[in-house]
């Protein structure tokens, strides 16, 4: 798995620009994800998950990785091609990144938000997101028997 895919192309962008999306890749797991266990974890119909998988699929963003029986029938598992995903300077995705992480954080207990406008340079911006990053990435993932959370970390100019 790539660190991070910070250049998306054309396909990607335009796949980007769905919530749904954004969700999906965000639930499939370091270990990946079937379609059935997306659909659990999502409680989205099962029809538009794999719609939806097919089109992350075909531009890059999750990949084919193992199958498992299940009552007779193969299932297969999902992973994604990267652990980050920058939707940078494209307004589509960053909408429909935002919606998909709206609908989590009004369904989460107890979320933390913080929003701040403050006046810095463009050298004390840059420092704050570098920071910011830097405090985010290094974080350890905890084993699978512990909560997910979701973590937004961004700095931009009003």
């Amino acid at each position: 798995m790539d660190e991070a895919i910070t250049r998306t192309t054309p396909a990607q962008r335009r796949a980007l620009g769905h919530p749904t999306r954004h969700l999906i890749w965000r639930a499939t797991d370091s270990d990946g994800a079937t379609v059935s266990q997306l659909t659990s974890r999502l409680r989205i119909n099962k029809g538009n998950v794999a719609h939806h998988v097919k089109v992350l699929v075909d531009v890059g963003l999750l990949r084919p990785d193992r199958t498992r029986t299940v009552r007779g029938g193969t299932e297969q598992y999902y992973v994604k091609t990267a652990r980050r995903l920058s939707v940078d300077g494209d307004q589509d995705a960053t909408r429909a990144m935002f919606a998909s992480i709206a609908d989590e954080v009004v369904g989460a207990v107890d979320p933390l938000l913080n929003h701040r406008t403050i006046r810095l340079t463009r050298r004390q911006a840059q420092a704050v997101a570098e920071h910011l990053d830097r405090v985010v990435n290094e974080l350890v993932p905890a084993g699978p028997a512990e909560p997910t959370y979701g973590v937004l970390v961004g700095v931009y100019r009003r």
